[in-house]
């Protein structure tokens, strides 16, 4: 167990914004995860486990032991004619373990492409874009208690999937870290075109017979296209979830905004695109100094250079009353303050 000091964590968030660790290991094994949690050394220590650092907004340094989460891995734990389980360390990169499944025929998170973070990561969020979402495709969530270095099981249901939500958000926030994942996969595709520019971008490459390697492809254009690279521009994707409403605010609100877009999500409910409302109340690609509103896509906040998490959080403040003004709708963050 090699324990750091004082560490920058400038490079382990896509912000790349400038904090400091107290203390910083890693871990490869859910045994050395255990092995540190018991550890009588640490523990008293708080602990806060860091995976891909993509939706993670960081104010203040660390006061804590970071864990650096590196369990790797990934394998076919059955099939049926059907489906197949595939599970995948927490550590692993996300967009890595899609084009796996994507390479290996396993159709289900192809329109979750290029997405950052972790395997780890994505059901804590349950990410999703462009008409999919995790939870369609995970069996069983692994993780270890960081109360008694105890490994445990949460099936589907257990989990409590919502909209960006899942329990590891809520009720056992903080007191679990998520080191593996089986996903039950599709062996037939269900293609899901009809969400944002897929079908049109999907068109312009000339495809006429989908397939999961196409529409990943044609995720990947569109987000290439419209989204900063974390490694050119500091940021952490959509900071903002796109807020549901009831049917009757999404028609008032017509009568005043006709152009308004909005995707029926069942119980009574729209769902509105947080970007086009940030553009609309004049966001888009306003800049203060070293942060500002991404020129391409307004639901992107970026750092330039040498911003703070104070200033990009004081901005995202500063958005939600505006748009909260205008529309009546109040924002909430996708990304996580720390």
């Amino acid at each position: 167990m090699h324990i750091q000091k004082n560490t920058p964590l400038d490079h382990l968030n896509t912000f790349g914004l400038k904090s400091y660790a107290s203390f910083f290991t890693e871990v490869r094994s859910i045994q050395e995860l255990s092995d540190i949690i018991v550890n009588p050394d640490w523990k008293e220590t708080p602990k806060f486990i860091l995976g891909g650092g993509s939706n993670i907004l960081l104010l203040n340094n660390i006061e804590a032991l970071v864990i650096h989460l590196q369990i790797k891995g990934i394998e076919k734990v059955k099939e049926d004619e059907k489906h197949v389980w595939i599970h995948a360390g927490g550590g692993e990169i996300w967009h890595d373990f899609v084009m796996f499944c994507v390479e290996n025929g396993y159709a289900g998170i192809e329109n979750l492409s290029l997405i950052p973070g972790t395997v780890g990561a994505a059901p804590m969020q349950n990410i999703g874009a462009y008409g999919v979402e995790i939870k369609e495709v995970v069996e069983t969530v692994e993780a270890v208690s960081l109360a008694t270095g105890q490994s445990r099981s949460f099936s589907w249901i257990e989990c409590k999937f919502g909209y960006r939500e899942s329990i590891f958000k809520h009720e056992l926030k903080g007191q679990y870290v998520i080191t593996g994942v089986t996903f039950r996969m599709n062996k037939v595709p269900d293609f899901k075109v009809a969400y944002g520019d897929i079908k049109n971008t999907l068109a312009s490459m000339g495809v006429t017979t989908y397939s999961i390697k196409a529409i990943s492809e044609a995720v990947i254009n569109i987000r290439k296209s419209k989204l900063p690279d974390p490694a050119e521009i500091g940021n952490a994707g959509s900071f903002f979830k796109n807020p549901e409403i009831s049917k009757k605010q999404y028609g008032d609100l017509q009568g005043s905004f006709p152009l308004i877009p909005g995707y029926d999500t069942g119980a009574d409910l729209v769902k509105v695109p947080a970007g086009w409302l940030i553009e609309q109340a004049g966001w888009k690609g306003f800049r203060e100094g070293p942060v500002g509103v991404h020129e391409k896509q307004a639901l992107v906040l970026v750092n330039y250079g040498e911003g703070t998490g104070q200033q990009i959080k004081s901005l995202s403040e500063r958005i939600q009353d505006s748009v909260e003004k205008r529309f009546g709708i109040r924002l909430s963050a996708e990304v996580n303050f720390v």
